[in-house]
């Protein structure tokens, strides 16, 4: 393969046996297998950042919900009864 790519599947392999012969189809094969592992990197890149994102969401709804508990407690730490929950919908 060129350009440094690093892909030992048999892909890699039939596109370097074919150019060896010189086949024009190896050298196209070698570039789909580039693109394909350009392509490749880029998705686990964009799932990396999504699971970043879902992490730093789920710490942030975690603090976000104890305030709203500690705010909903009695001063004795006991859960607020419903009847007094609903007066802030009312």
């Amino acid at each position: 393969m060129t350009r440094g790519a690093k892909d030992d599947g048999s892909t890699a392999k039939a596109a370097s046996v074919l150019a060896m012969h010189h086949f024009t189809l190896g050298g196209a094969l070698t570039t789909m297998t580039m693109i394909w592992n350009d392509q490749l990197k880029t998705l686990l890149q964009a799932c990396a950042h999504i699971s970043n994102h879902l992490d730093y969401s789920k710490k942030s709804q975690a603090h976000t919900d104890a305030k709203i508990a500690a705010d909903m407690a009695r001063r004795d730490g006991a859960a607020m009864p419903v009847s007094e929950i609903s007066k802030y919908y009312e």
